[in-house]
């Protein structure tokens, strides 16, 4: 799953908790998927820190 559709999905859970309305036993799978999904955005966005990193290390190399 992309970080963007993991985010998109992330913030309809989010919206859907917020709104109320749900059983417990719904509001309760909700929250779980909100959990994956937060869990699959981090991953994600440290793995584009890492990769940032790694490119400014290549471009300050290339600089010396």
């Amino acid at each position: 799953m992309s970080y963007e559709a993991a985010r998109e999905e992330l913030v309809e859970v989010v919206r859907k908790l917020e709104a109320g309305g749900t059983t417990l036993e719904e509001s309760l799978a909700l929250w779980e998927r909100g959990e994956s999904l937060a869990t699959t955005c981090q991953s994600w966005l440290e793995g584009a820190r890492e990769r940032l990193a790694k490119a400014q290390e290549a471009t300050a190399e290339k600089s010396k």
